[in-house]
């Protein structure tokens, strides 16, 4: 039996493209991806963003956004989202060998924060849910960056499954830690999943998807 070595990296890069330090601050770059090189040679690439893109206030990691050699202050974030997307494609497509790394992109995980969008309109938040939507749909329908996901992917050159878990985690409204998570009553969380929980799910489908 012969044995194989696998390499095995987690990169923190929540934004896929760089965020440099400048004189004027924290700078998101959304046409550079420097940060790509620690990513060449890998076995299996499993890539993931979008849950830090609508971030404002402390939790947000950048001060500016540049794109075109343009500084900006701010830009719609769905916008920023795409052109940040289609530079992990470029990138991808020119550095990436397909017959010699597995390459996957996990799609939008969603939040509960209107109960609007489940049916429910006097929930402002998932506290309190304790079962899952019944069905195949979602009443408020997906969200908009699975359409940019998808446009992206589907423009690509090299292929990139998609892990699509974004319809099977917005049934699981009561998948959230909601009031209980590290942050107590005064941190609602309705964007993060319990473990064991929704996060098991979906490597139970990427785990038959290797195989």
């Amino acid at each position: 039996m012969q044995d194989y070595e696998v390499k095995v990296m987690v990169d923190r890069s929540v934004y896929l493209v760089d965020v440099v330090m400048e004189k004027i601050g924290r700078v998101l770059k959304l046409d550079s991806i420097q940060g790509g090189k620690l990513w060449k040679g890998i076995d299996m690439l499993i890539f993931n963003t979008w849950h830090w893109w609508n971030r404002r206030g402390p939790t947000q990691p950048w001060d500016y956004i540049e794109v075109g050699g343009v500084i900006k202050k701010d830009m719609d974030r769905m916008q920023a989202f795409e052109i940040a997307l289609n530079t992990w494609a470029g990138w991808v497509d020119a550095n990436i060998d397909p017959s010699k790394s597995l390459l996957f992109f996990q799609g939008i995980s969603p939040s509960h924060y209107n109960g609007t969008l489940w049916g429910e309109p006097k929930a402002k938040n998932c506290v309190g849910q304790k079962q899952p939507l019944l069905g195949t749909t979602y009443p408020g329908g997906l969200p908009p960056a699975v359409d940019v996901v998808e446009k992206v992917l589907s423009k690509m050159k090299k292929p990139v499954k998609l892990l699509d878990i974004t319809l099977l985690s917005l049934l699981r409204r009561d998948g959230h830690p909601s009031m209980y998570g590290l942050g107590g009553s005064t941190g609602m969380d309705c964007s993060h999943w319990c473990l064991a929980g929704v996060p098991d799910t979906w490597n139970e489908l990427l785990y038959n998807l290797i195989l």
